[in-house]
């Protein structure tokens, strides 16, 4: 099993090689989005401190959510998804392999970014340490989620539209606790709370997430 994901972890990253402009498409929005919002709230550093969190993590959210659609579609419609499945190898070995690709390609270039968006939004010192540290643990979650969505919307009319009906609420709470976990840090509280429950929630998606999506990828394709 082990081999099968490194293959196909490997895979998915040499795809995304090829198509750079598609990989970075994610993280060009993350930055564009984020930069647009001092120009639409006003450029005083005390609101943008304020509400510097939560402009991360929702951007963060979107740009995700971007490139998760396509995560399954490609090779569904190639035929290698068919392939990968009955190869014999378990559904969530596939399912855990292409999140942590997925993750790779779009969840560590947002992690690098943010500390400089976080300097654009005037955060410093322990509050910016801490929303790098919530997106490291957060965005995986967001890639788990997000190939769960895509199983289950898989070869389906909108797909896109119902995967994020689907996803957005689910991923709610690593939002809360990650843009929470930045203002208690500003308010003074210690952070341990909120990035505790993150790496739970972590934990907790990394061990349901891919077996649900393996069932999910059986049940798109027969």
């Amino acid at each position: 099993m082990s081999l099968a994901f490194r293959a196909i972890y490997a895979r998915d990253l040499r795809l995304a090689l090829r198509r750079r402009v598609e990989a970075l498409l994610p993280v060009a929005f993350f930055i564009v989005a984020i930069s647009l919002f001092p120009l639409g709230v006003g450029p005083e550093p005390q609101v943008l401190r304020q509400i510097a969190a939560g402009i991360v993590w929702v951007s963060a959210l979107l740009a995700s959510m971007l490139s998760v659609a396509s995560l399954y579609s490609g090779d569904h419609g190639d035929g290698s998804l068919e392939q990968m499945l009955l190869s014999g190898q378990p559904g969530f070995v596939i399912a855990a392999a292409k999140a942590a690709a997925h993750w790779t390609v779009t969840g560590v270039p947002l992690v690098l970014a943010s500390p400089l968006i976080g300097l654009l939004l005037d955060m410093r010192g322990p509050p910016l340490v801490t929303l790098v540290v919530a997106l490291l643990l957060g965005t995986p979650v967001l890639s788990l989620l997000g190939g769960l969505g895509a199983a289950l919307t898989l070869g389906l009319r909108s797909a896109g539209v119902l995967l994020i009906l689907l996803i957005l609420p689910l991923t709610i709470p690593a939002l809360i606790f990650g843009a929470g976990a930045v203002g208690a840090v500003d308010a003074g509280v210690s952070a341990a709370g909120h990035l505790s429950l993150l790496g739970a929630l972590l934990i907790l998606t990394a061990l349901g997430a891919p077996l649900a999506t393996g069932f999910a990828l059986r049940i798109a394709l027969e």
